[in-house]
C-alpha cells in the first residue's frame, strides 16, 4: 500500500503533488490546509483524510483522526511533540495505540520511532518561501515494514 502525506499547504497545492501522488491508495493531510478546496482537489487523486491545523479557522475538519490503512493504525494530529505529547494526546496514544503518528506544524520533515510509535512529519508543502525547504512524502506499507520517502518540491 502506498500513502501520500502532506501538511501545511496554507491554501496552496503545488501542481506537482498530483503527479507525485499518482497511484497512491490514500492521502493524509496533517493540517493547516488553508482552503477546503485543497481537500477536494486531492480527492480526485485518492481518498483523503484531513485534520484541522492551528491556522484553519472556519474550516470543519476534525482535530484528530484515527484511520487504519492496510493493517496499520494511524493517528493524525497537527501539533505533536513526539518526546512530550500534550496530556490529551498522551491519553489518545495510550487508548488508541497507533503504530504511526502523522503530524505537521513544524514545517520540517521528521521520521523517527519513539517508544514504539513511528512519528512522521512530511514537512512544509505550502507556497515557496525564500530559504524554506518544501516537501511531501510517500509511505510504503507492507506486512513487514513501513518505508518512507521525502520528496522535495
Amino acid at each position: 500500500m502506498k500513502i501520500g502525506i502532506l501538511s501545511d499547504t496554507h491554501g496552496f497545492l503545488d501542481p506537482r503533488v498530483e503527479k507525485i501522488f499518482k497511484g497512491v491508495d490514500h492521502i493524509l493531510h496533517a493540517g493547516d490546509i488553508g482552503d477546503a478546496l485543497i481537500e477536494l482537489e486531492l480527492k480526485f487523486i485518492a481518498p483523503v483524510t484531513t485534520v484541522l491545523g492551528n491556522t484553519d479557522l472556519g474550516l470543519h475538519f476534525p482535530e484528530t483522526v484515527i484511520v487504519t490503512l492496510g493493517e496499520v493504525k494511524f493517528l493524525i494530529h497537527h501539533i505533536v511533540n513526539p518526546y512530550e505529547p500534550s496530556d490529551v494526546l498522551a491519553q489518545r496514544l495510550k487508548r488508541d495505540q497507533p503504530a504511526v503518528v502523522v503530524f505537521g506544524h513544524t514545517h520540517k520533515a521528521f521520521a523517527q520511532t519513539h517508544e514504539g510509535i513511528f512519528y512522521f512529519n512530511p514537512g512544509y508543502a505550502g507556497k515557496p518561501k525564500l530559504g524554506t525547504a518544501r516537501s511531501v512524502a510517500l509511505l510504503y506499507l507492507n506486512e513487514k515494514e513501513i518505508r518512507h520517502e521525502f520528496i522535495s518540491l
